[in-house]
C-alpha cells in the first residue's frame, strides 16, 4: 500500500472509493427467475432464511443508529451509504421470501447496546467472517446447481456489495486504530478477539436456524447436493480462492482482510504437508 494507513489521505481514499463504486438497483425489479417445484422445494427447505432476514435487518439498523454519532463528514457519508445498502439487502431477502412463499416471518429487533460504535465494529467483523465462509459455500452451491443460475446471479450482486462493505470496514478499522495510536500487534490481537465473538454469534445463528426447522425441511437429498464429494480441504480452498478472486477487483492500494485468508493459507499448507507425510517419513528412514 502506497498510502499510509490511518492518514488523512487514507481516509479520503477509502471513503471516496466506497462512494464511487455504489450501484443503484431495486430488489423488486431484479430478474427473479421462475422456479419449478423441485427448485422451490429446495429453496424453501433451506433452514436459515428467517435468521438471514433478521440479520440483514439488524445490520441496517445498527449502521443507521451509529451513523449520526460519526463526526468526520466523509466517513459519516460513507457509513450512511452502507446503511442504505444493508437495508436494501434486507429488502432483497424479503422480496425473495414473498415471491417464493418461504416460511419466514419478521422477528423484533433486539435493543442495541449503548456503545453503538462497538456494535458497529462487532457487526463489521461478523460480516467479514460470514462473507469469507460464504464465498466457499456460494461456490459449492452454484457448482451443485442447487438453484438456477439466474438466482445465483442475483445473489452475486449481494455478494459483491458484501465484499465492498468488508473492504471499507477493514480500511475504516485501520484508520480508526492507527489514529488512536494502536500498533500492529495490538491491532491484530484486537481483530482476533472480535473474530472470536463473531464466530460464537455465527454458531448461535446456525443453532437457532436448526431449532426453527427442527432439521425436517432440509431433506437428505437436498443436503447431498452440497455434500457429494465434499471435503474440508476443498471447502477451505474454495473460501481462500474465492476471497482472492473477489478482492482482486478492488484498488490494490485499499487494505484487505488478512487474518482469515492467512489462517486458511496456513491450514492448507498444513494439509499439504500432512499429505506428504508418508513420503517424508520414507525419506527420513
Amino acid at each position: 500500500m502506497t498510502i499510509e494507513a490511518g492518514s488523512e489521505a487514507h481516509k479520503q481514499f477509502f471513503c471516496q472509493q466506497f462512494l464511487d463504486t455504489y450501484q443503484e438497483f431495486d430488489p423488486e425489479t431484479l430478474p427473479w427467475p421462475e422456479l419449478d417445484e423441485a427448485a422451490l422445494a429446495r429453496l424453501r427447505g433451506v433452514p436459515f432464511w428467517q435468521e438471514v432476514y433478521h440479520t440483514e435487518r439488524r445490520a441496517g439498523a445498527i449502521v443507521d443508529a451509529f451513523t449520526p454519532h460519526i463526526t468526520d463528514p466523509i466517513v459519516r457519508q460513507a457509513v450512511a451509504l452502507q446503511g442504505k445498502e444493508e437495508a436494501r439487502h434486507a429488502r432483497l431477502i424479503r422480496v425473495m421470501i414473498d415471491r417464493y412463499g418461504i416460511d419466514a416471518h419478521e422477528m423484533p429487533l433486539e435493543k442495541f447496546p449503548d456503545d453503538l460504535e462497538k456494535a458497529f465494529i462487532d457487526f463489521g467483523f461478523g460480516e467479514c467472517l460470514d462473507a469469507f465462509l460464504g464465498f466457499g459455500a456460494f461456490k459449492t452451491a452454484r457448482q451443485s446447481e442447487f438453484l438456477p443460475a439466474a438466482m445465483f446471479d442475483i445473489f452475486d450482486t449481494l455478494m459483491f456489495e458484501e465484499t465492498r462493505h468488508i473492504v471499507f470496514f477493514i480500511n475504516y478499522m485501520a484508520w480508526r486504530e492507527k489514529s488512536r495510536g494502536l500498533n500492529a500487534p495490538m491491532r491484530a490481537l484486537k481483530s482476533t478477539w472480535f473474530y472470536g465473538r463473531a464466530a460464537r454469534r455465527l454458531l448461535g445463528m446456525v443453532k437457532r436456524g436448526e431449532q426453527v426447522n427442527d432439521g425436517r425441511n432440509f431433506a437428505v437429498t437436498q443436503t447431498n447436493m452440497f455434500l457429494d464429494g465434499f471435503s474440508f480441504r476443498k471447502f477451505v480452498e474454495d473460501c481462500y480462492r474465492e476471497n482472492a478472486r473477489r478482492m482482486a477487483v478492488f484498488d490494490p492500494d485499499l487494505m484487505q482482510p488478512r487474518l482469515l485468508p492467512g489462517i486458511a493459507d496456513l491450514a492448507l499448507r498444513g494439509l499439504r504437508l500432512w499429505d506428504r507425510r508418508p513420503q517424508v517419513l520414507q525419506q527420513a528412514a
